[in-house]
């Protein structure tokens, strides 16, 4: 029996999967792109996750649901495109790479576009970027405005205000907020505003509210007008926290008086090497004895200007070396003298 038990445990650990928080594995764009109806746009996305096993791209247009666009194995490079995007659709992949191409744009591609990967049991996506298809002649009449800037302060609300003006048109007409350069993704929610008819032009009024404001908050929102199959966005409000405006301003100055400061002391510094160079020279002009000046000015002449005496006596021996004594007995002198320039 101890074996089979064993065994099962060992099969136990093997089996689980353990639920521990993973860091993200998938990059792709994010915020709004803006293209040209018949123009060519490319989505990015990059993994670099070897436990990933699928790839996938999925298409949400405003109001509807995220339809299947492609799907691929990590490790083959050929994709599996659904057939309502074959013909203008198309996957590029590489290492860690699967990047979305669309060509000849039309109106009906504008919608949110999420990179997926499959580990595992478990789906993950991106952001997701919203790609915004313009019609160089457009079917709908329509004014968004909006203010330019909102500056706050962090933990202030905001409450972001969009008007809108359009013409009357038989479709369906929807009112969102977007935002670009924040952590979020791009499409924020549906609201079909308060509205007054005005004879032919409908006047529409959406509000944004953000409460407690921090630094995830901060970005570009856009208020856009969805009708008739097309899309008019503002052009749009800048969210910012005024802390962070200051930021710059404060770092430049700290490191101009940093700057400041040791231009002053490198002046000092050198300038008490100039006055000290100078007492020295002015002491060697003969402020002191010409022996102080000669050590100061030049070590190696202090011996040469001193005058070296030396005298040697030896002591009478014998006959035989009374010749050796009489030329040891006699003084000997010395003098070195320094040459003088």
């Amino acid at each position: 029996m101890m074996p089979i038990s064993l065994f099962l445990v060992l099969l136990g650990e093997i089996c689980q999967v353990q639920t521990v928080k993973k860091t993200s594995g998938i990059t792709q764009d994010s915020g709004i792109i803006t293209a040209e109806v018949g123009g060519t746009v490319t989505l990015k996305c990059f993994c670099q996750n070897d436990a990933v096993t699928f790839l996938s791209w999925y298409q949400q247009r405003l109001g509807g649901k995220p339809v299947i666009i492609s799907t691929r194995m990590k490790h083959n490079k050929e994709a599996s495109i659904s057939k309502a995007y074959m013909e203008r659709f198309q996957v590029l992949t590489g290492q860690s790479i699967n990047h979305l191409k669309i060509s000849n744009l039309q109106p009906l591609d504008s919608g949110t576009y999420y990179c997926g990967i499959l580990e595992f049991n478990a789906i993950e996506f991106g952001r997701g970027a919203f790609l915004h298809v313009k019609a160089s002649l457009s079917n709908i009449h329509a004014v968004v405005q909006q203010p330019a800037l909102e500056l706050l302060r962090p933990g202030e609300s905001a409450n972001l205000s969009c008007t809108v003006h359009a013409e009357k048109c038989g479709g369906e007409k929807s009112l969102y907020w977007f935002r670009h350069g924040a952590a979020q993704p791009a499409v924020m929610y549906r609201n079909v505003g308060q509205c007054t008819t005005d004879s032919r032009i409908e006047n529409c009024t959406l509000n944004l509210a953000i409460k407690s404001m921090n630094a995830s908050d901060v970005g570009m929102y856009y208020c856009a007008l969805a009708s008739c199959g097309e899309i008019v966005f503002g052009n749009g409000t800048r969210l910012m926290i005024s802390g962070d405006s200051s930021k710059v301003p404060i770092l430049a100055y700290c490191l101009a008086g940093a700057l400041a400061v040791s231009i002053i002391l490198l002046l000092v510094l050198a300038f008490t090497l100039y006055r000290l160079k100078k007492e020295i020279c002015s002491v060697c002009k003969g402020s002191v004895s010409h022996l102080t000046c000669s050590a100061a000015s030049d070590p190696m002449s202090q011996d040469a200007d001193v005058l070296h005496y030396a005298a040697l006596s030896l002591k009478r021996s014998s006959g035989r070396h009374l010749q050796e004594e009489s030329e040891d007995s006699v003084c000997v002198y010395s003098r070195v003298r320094s040459r003088k320039e």
